[in-house]
Formats: structure tokens, sequence, C-alpha cells
């Protein structure tokens, strides 16, 4: 049975009032629709954990600085909600933009320090908006628990942050990315990619593990990123935005290898830009 669609706040407070009632723990999985199996592996998390899961698919306009970029993003409602299915869920929120938005909306919740770099860096204003909308999402759907990808891996430290600093009492968990056979993070951006440019598309994961390899050996990435940034461009992807060493609990830069380091790194390949972080 495909779980029900609502569009409206009420309709969405009238399913969990009578969940809260019975004492049952809700999860959130928040997401802009285009569902892939990372998507799934994050509702399977949460269905694992809570009694009643709802997912949101919302596509957020204020996190989109291209407005072609927003027309282009994919939209596929009835084929999630048919992926949804055999996962069992309780609700798919699927909010009008006046039920994020409405007239006269003026609230921007904006995370200093942690959006100032890496995606924050090229994508001025992004992060206000995915804060922004997320935290509605949170007090919308009133759920104990919150589930994202570490694909997104600034993202799911902003949400944290977020929701510790405006007292909002939600676990927010991450789940491991999940990846094509080939290597490739799985994205719903990955489906605007030309046949041509998706063979080309899982060298930035290669270099990446090269990477990861050479500083596990004592490399400085100050040393090794220049050449890596080279590998990405001599294999058909048009610009680097970043390739970095940071750590994960704040985003610090780093030179080298630490418990706490990740990678990171984001290019462009034929209009599409791919982004990927993996652990040091």
């Amino acid at each position: 049975m495909i779980a029900p669609i609502v569009r409206t706040l009420p309709e969405l407070r009238a399913e969990t009032k009578v969940w809260r009632k019975a004492g049952e723990t809700i999860g959130v999985v928040p997401t802009m629709g285009a569902l892939h199996e990372g998507h799934l592996s994050l509702v399977r998390a949460a269905r694992a954990k809570c009694d009643r899961v709802i997912v949101t698919i919302f596509v957020n306009p204020k996190q989109f600085n291209d407005p072609k970029d927003l027309e282009n993003y994919p939209r596929t409602e009835q084929e999630d909600a048919r992926k949804l299915k055999s996962i069992g869920i309780d609700l798919i929120y699927v909010p009008d933009p006046d039920q994020i938005y409405p007239e006269g909306f003026a609230t921007t919740v904006s995370v200093s320090g942690l959006t100032d770099m890496l995606c924050g860096e090229s994508r001025p204003g992004h992060f206000d908006g995915v804060a922004t909308v997320v935290s509605k999402l949170f007090l919308q759907t009133s759920a104990d628990f919150a589930f994202f990808g570490e694909k997104d891996f600034q993202q799911l430290q902003i949400v944290r942050r977020m929701a510790a600093d405006l007292d909002i009492e939600i676990e927010v968990i991450g789940c491991p990315t999940i990846r094509e056979e080939d290597g490739l993070a799985m994205s719903s951006r990955n489906l605007l990619l030309s046949d041509r440019s998706r063979i080309k598309a899982p060298v930035l994961a290669e270099v990446m593990n090269d990477v990861r390899d050479a500083l596990r050996a004592g490399g400085r990435m100050s040393e090794i990123g220049p050449e890596a940034e080279a590998r990405i461009l001599a294999a058909g992807f048009n610009k680097v935005d970043y390739l970095e060493l940071r750590a994960g609990r704040d985003l610090g830069l780093l030179d080298t290898a630490s418990e706490d380091a990740r990678l990171f790194a984001a290019a462009w390949l034929a209009g599409v830009r791919l982004i990927d972080n993996i652990g040091v």
C-alpha cells in the first residue's frame, strides 16, 4: 500500500497528534524527491528505529542559486511514492509552497562558521535556505529523529548545529554514503548526466580514494592536492570547486591525516556539479 500523501500542515499535524498521543516515536527523512537508493537507505534506517516514519518531498527554491538549476531539478513524485511503498512508511509530506513560505514570510535561519567554506563559498545563501526549510520541517513534523546522508556531510553538520542552537528536541542521525557499483556517490543530480559524462563521473571518487591512500601513507594535502585536481580535469571535468582535507567535527582545514579527517570534493562535469566526501 502506498503511504498517504499530505500537502498541508493541518493534515500533517492531525496525523502526528494521534501518534504523539499513543506515545509513538517519529522519524523524518527530508528530501527534495527524485529518490534513489541513497535516500531509501535513510528511510530504512528510520523504519528500523522509529514507530512512525515521514518522508518529506519539497524542492526548496531558497537553496538554489541558479533559477535554471531549480527549473531542471528532477521531479518524480509518483515514482518516488512507488519506491517508498515496499519500505512501508507512514506518511509522505509534499507541502505546497505556501505551507513552507506563506505570504509575508520574512525569517531566515543562518548558521555562521560552518557555512563559510566548501559548498558555502561558491553557493552563497544555499545553506541559509537549507537551514530555514529544515528547521521548519523539524517543527512541522515534531519528529524525534531525523536522518541525513553523510554524502552531504557539510549539510549534516550544519543541520546538527542548527538544531542544537535552536533547542529543537530532535536527534540528527548521519547515515553512510551509498555508491553506484563504479564508486560514484548516488545523487539525484546524476540523472542530469549524459551517457558520456556518466562514464567519466566515477573518476572523482577514484582520485579521492588515491588521495586518501597517499594521506594515510604520510603525505600532505598541500603537496598531493594540485596533482589530484589536475587528474580530475584531465578526465574531462570542467572545473574543480574544491578538493580539501578538513576536520569532520568543525570542518576546520587540515593538511595531514587524523582520526577525524575527511576529504571533501566538488567538481563540475558538463554543467552538473558533483560533490563527495570520504573519511581519511
